[in-house]
């Protein structure tokens, strides 16, 4: 029996790291259209009404918390604006709540495997001595310089926490505060939304949250830009870097 033909060499100079699982790349790609088709729907429901309350209940005749200067989509809600939007929040709302669902199974998912195959602890979880005030800053001020980074195959102090706050805060508040604004699961487990005070305070939160993840993904698209636009989108692609 002849022996099995040897595996070709990538090229003199070149080589490969697998850097992502199939299983990150996946949901990588999955959670990536889903935050668009969120942060489509979220502003057209933004668009609607366009005035946030604090407390369990708020409407165009009682004082709001804060207004967006922006025109409604609603005549009924008086922005200071002499004209209103087209009306899109049927299709808006039934694409959020139903992409919402799609991004959570897929976050669990990610999450579960990251728990089980401890990626998070080796790869995430950041040493204490990173995390003193003298190293952290100089990490930061190494980014704020937008020098390519000389790492490929790792995550700096600063990439490992932004990654938890954004996997262990903030995507379990949107997740919670999206609940809490649903009136089939509120009914079911009312303690869902008293701890935020009411359902408007829920909708001020998660509109917060949100905003905190648009500016997590506007700088993430810069680090990506600034460590290579195209090799990064391959390797999350492919897996492998070269």
């Amino acid at each position: 029996m002849s022996d099995p033909a040897p595996t070709p060499l990538p090229p003199a100079g070149m080589h490969t790291l697998v850097r992502h699982t199939p299983l990150v790349r996946i949901t990588h790609w999955i959670g990536t259209a889903c935050f668009l088709a969120l942060l489509v729907s979220g502003t057209e429901l933004v668009i609607s009404h366009p005035r946030f309350y604090w407390g369990e209940s708020g409407n165009v005749m009682t004082p709001s918390l804060f207004d967006l200067p922006i025109p409604a989509s609603d005549y009924r809600v008086n922005t200071g604006y002499g004209f209103v939007l087209p009306d899109q929040n049927g299709w808006s709302r039934s694409l959020h709540f139903q992409t919402a669902w799609l991004l959570l199974f897929t976050g669990a998912l990610y999450t579960s495997a990251g728990l089980l195959n401890r990626h998070f602890r080796k790869n995430l979880l950041p040493a204490l001595a990173d995390l003193r005030p003298r190293t952290f800053a100089i990490v930061v001020l190494e980014h704020l310089k937008f020098r390519r980074p000389a790492e490929r195959g790792s995550y700096n102090v600063l990439q490992r926490v932004t990654y938890l706050v954004v996997l262990f805060l903030l995507f379990p508040l949107m997740v919670w505060t999206g609940l809490a604004m649903s009136p089939a699961i509120t009914a079911a487990w009312p303690a869902i939304v008293m701890v935020f005070g009411g359902q408007q305070s829920a909708r001020t939160i998660h509109f917060f949250v949100a905003i905190a993840l648009v500016i997590f993904v506007l700088v993430h698209l810069a680090m990506v830009i600034r460590a290579g636009f195209k090799d990064r989108t391959r390797a999350m692609i492919t897996g492998r870097v070269i």
